[in-house]
């Protein structure tokens, strides 16, 4: 098996070929077809997310196809096309997995981060954590739908009904969830870097009505803001942007620290709110709405090789949507 390795936080990924893993009870060997980068890489790599298994193989964004079921599994078949997200294993019987919050399982554990993931051309995962993905898609374009796609799309749903959403950070994730907040029918504003022109430019290409630096402030009140950016100082700038009764949703895993603010620009029943991973049911859902939007991806191709060029890329905000890797025999 040929793979990217982090050796430790801080470094760069190293290629290394390793022995071959026989999938075990409840497991699924695949072959990657291709593997889309996050930010949530980058925290692991940079070492903003503590404590990842290490030597570890990162990437949690795959598209990949069986090549052999472990004892137990059922619904999966060899060359059966799946995705592989994220969360990767939850313990099943805590009060928050038998309330379908298996996104909060004290026990979870995640690919990419405690488990080997996609910048590899093999993987082995937990088949209970495994999708079908719509044919709608190919490999290359189908990848950001798993987490891009599926974060943004929770956070969506955490934002509620409003008409007039803000979006802080207009990257992989962001580009989707236009997408889908336009087909439901809202108003979009795109929040970006200052003096980021070309992000702007995107953000209205996608349907945006507006489109500015992060600073400044919307031509009308928010309902609701998603924060993809992960910057605790916009926080209060979303927090002034959404009228009262307004909600932020912080949409990364991480966030630098959130500065103190007065306590009138939450006041008005503003609410601050979290998105914490996602569920199996998160997938389900929206993998099946995807196709109807219709959802369309933006991608960069990157030989899997080419991991750290592509992590630099995402790093220096030099992508247009997401950058996939591929491996060699793909």
């Amino acid at each position: 098996m040929f793979a990217m390795v982090l050796q430790g936080v801080g470094q760069p990924l190293v290629a290394r070929t390793l022995p071959d893993r026989t999938p075990g009870p409840g497991e699924i060997l695949a072959h990657v077809a291709a593997c889309a980068v996050c930010r949530t890489d980058l925290h692991v790599v940079d070492g903003e997310l503590k404590t990842p298994r290490l030597p570890l193989i990162p990437g949690h964004e795959i598209v990949a196809r069986v090549i052999s079921c472990g004892p137990g599994v059922t619904g999966f078949a060899s060359g059966m096309r799946i995705g592989i997200p994220w969360l990767g294993w939850a313990c099943g019987t805590c009060p928050q997995c038998r309330g379908g919050r298996e996104n909060l399982c004290s026990e979870a554990r995640f690919t990419g981060y405690q488990i080997d993931g996609g910048y590899a051309d093999r993987v082995v995962a937990d088949a209970r954590f495994c999708f079908a993905l719509p044919d709608a898609y190919d490999d290359l374009h189908a990848a950001p739908l798993l987490c891009a796609g599926l974060i943004g799309w929770r956070s969506l749903v955490k934002a509620g009904d409003g008409r007039r959403l803000g979006i802080y950070g207009f990257g992989a994730a962001a580009h989707i969830v236009i997408q889908v907040a336009r087909w439901q029918g809202r108003e979009v504003y795109a929040f970006t870097r200052p003096g980021d022109e070309e992000a702007q430019r995107f953000a209205k290409s996608m349907g945006a009505i507006w489109a500015g630096p992060s600073t400044a402030s919307p031509p009308e009140p928010l309902d609701a803001a998603i924060l993809f950016a992960p910057v605790g100082f916009l926080v209060p700038l979303a927090l002034q942007a959404v009228r009262p009764g307004g909600r932020v949703v912080c949409g990364g895993i991480h966030m630098s620290d959130i500065p103190s603010f007065p306590y009138d620009i939450l006041w008005g029943e503003r609410e601050i709110v979290s998105v914490a991973n996602l569920t199996r049911r998160d997938a389900e859902e929206f993998l099946r709405l995807a196709p109807k939007v219709p959802v369309r991806t933006e991608v960069e191709r990157f030989d899997l090789a080419d991991a750290n060029s592509a992590l630099d890329a995402l790093r220096a905000g030099k992508l247009r949507g997401a950058a996939v890797l591929v491996p060699p025999s793909s």
